[in-house]
């Protein structure tokens, strides 16, 4: 395996991890429970009062990790 490759697979590694989080970070502010009074825009008292805006704009940069890892396991000629 040449360094090249492994740069890939490490580069791979590294951009599904940052996606995940995003994904998660995305789903975390869409559970009910509050500390605060503040309603969302779905109605409901949820851990970030910007949802569904908040979870949307961290969905955003997990696409961009979707796209960049495909671009970077795409075969080279």
């Amino acid at each position: 395996m040449s360094s090249k490759t492994a740069s890939r697979i490490t580069a791979d590694q590294l951009l599904v991890i940052i996606g995940v989080l995003f994904v998660a970070g995305a789903a975390v502010t869409l559970l009910p429970g509050s500390p605060t009074h503040l309603v969302n825009d779905l109605g409901y008292h949820s851990l970030c009062p910007l949802a569904p805006w908040s979870s949307l704009s961290l969905l955003v940069p997990a696409a961009v990790c979707a796209l960049l890892r495909n671009y970077v396991l795409s075969p080279k000629n």
